[in-house]
């Protein structure tokens, strides 16, 4: 069997966070770890054509990591622990470290916790997190910020160095660690998930392994921590939006927008569990952004058509959110719901003072309200700069016919 560069791709997506951190456990040193996982795979691009896809692909993986660790440590070993530890790895198994105690067992969400340590910012956590866990890229992780490429990475290595010089230890958190680091663990998950939905690059919509895996990750967090309704709660909302994947692009791979959507292709178990979350969530009498926001999309995955949403409804959960969470991409979102209550006017006014202007899905809300009032010049132009943000190859084609089509009615 033939393997391709999509293959190893694949491979790539699917397991670099869990080879990252076994390879952390095992040498508590990120860059370490990072680099060998990366060597790994560049000696797979090399053989795996030739050779073919090995029986274990992950387990292939985390052992050539390992000895390419060992060889670097022997080289640059000056002292005798140095090479005490090389020999100590090269001991160890796969499953080495898995006898440690604590209550997180699962091996990737154990590296989100340990990265979402206190010591770091919120920024930082989340950053270093999606970088090891999920494999991003630095201008995918600063696309997801809204940060330049530059701040994005200082970002990230200062966050390692902190790790560093303060001695920060990569271990499994304990109980009482579980509710502080929360919020953090939350925020990567999200936008784990949130890259798997509109990959910021890339000739393909989404990247549904991602997506995936932060759902996966998200169930194994409920069940840890089933007291907490805002991890009920994003779980939820990655359910509802999952949902409508099959019906987000058409055969040729193009985008199709909510309003546009087949709603029979929608997932309709996966929008049952999803509802039945946020009835759970709404039980416990202490909203939270991640249940409003899953609550928002269960007023959209329960109308039967685009005509049938409750947009009054939609406007009210925003304007709670907008109390919890006062961002301008809440109320960027809130304003397409008022569209639809008040009108485009009425919406076109609440985008003026926004800060968003690089963010595709500003400059797409402008071209849409602007094209409801026929003001097809301005429209086409904010169809044009929301594509030239886009490095999405979908999302970018979408955004092209669209200014194609305003600039025809001028």
């Amino acid at each position: 069997m033939t393997v391709s560069g999509a293959d190893i791709a694949r491979v790539f997506r699917a397991e670099h966070g869990r080879a990252v951190s076994v390879l952390i456990r095992a040498l508590g040193d990120i860059d370490l770890a990072e680099d060998a996982v990366q060597d790994a795979f560049t000696v797979a691009v090399e053989r795996w054509p030739r050779e073919g896809m090995p029986p274990s692909p992950a387990g292939w993986i985390i052992t050539t990591a390992r000895r390419r660790a060992i060889d670097r440590l022997r080289r640059e070993a000056t002292r005798e622990a140095r090479h005490a530890e090389s020999v100590a790895l090269y001991a160890a198994d796969e499953g080495s470290g898995a006898s440690e105690e604590g209550p997180v067992k699962d091996e990737r969400l154990r590296l989100v916790f340990t990265c979402c340590h206190p010591a770091l910012s919120r920024e930082a956590q989340v950053a270093l997190t999606l970088r090891l866990l999920g494999g991003l890229t630095t201008p995918e992780i600063a696309h997801a910020f809204l940060v330049p490429e530059t701040t994005m990475a200082q970002r990230i290595t200062r966050a390692k160095n902190k790790i560093r010089t303060a001695g920060i230890p990569y271990r499994v958190p304990r109980d009482e660690d579980l509710p502080a680091r929360l919020a953090s663990v939350l925020a990567v998950l999200y936008l784990v998930f949130t890259e798997g939905h509109t990959a910021t690059a890339g000739d393909d919509l989404g990247r549904p392994d991602l997506a995936t895996e932060a759902i996966r990750l998200g169930r194994v967090l409920v069940e840890l921590m089933p007291d907490e309704p805002e991890a009920m709660g994003l779980l939820a909302l990655m359910l509802l939006t999952e949902a409508r994947r099959p019906a987000r692009t058409d055969p040729a791979g193009d985008l199709v927008l909510l309003a546009e959507q087949d709603r029979s292709r929608w997932d309709v178990a996966l929008i049952a569990e999803g509802h039945a979350l946020v009835r759970r969530c709404l039980r416990r009498g202490a909203p939270g952004p991640y249940q409003l926001q899953a609550a928002i999309n269960a007023v959209h995955t329960a109308a039967a058509t685009a005509a049938d949403t409750d947009w009054s409804h939609v406007v009210a959960l925003y304007d709670h959110l907008l109390r919890l969470a006062p961002t301008d991409v809440v109320r960027l979102n809130r304003a397409v719901a008022v569209a639809e209550v008040a009108g485009p006017d009425s919406a076109l006014a609440l985008l003026e003072d926004l800060g968003l202007d690089g963010y595709v899905a500003f400059h797409v809300v402008r071209a849409e309200l602007l094209g409801r009032l026929a003001r097809w010049p301005e429209s086409a132009a904010e169809w044009e700069r929301a594509a030239g943000l886009s490095d999405n190859a979908p999302e970018s084609r979408h955004l092209r016919d669209r200014a194609a089509q305003a600039a025809a009615h001028t």
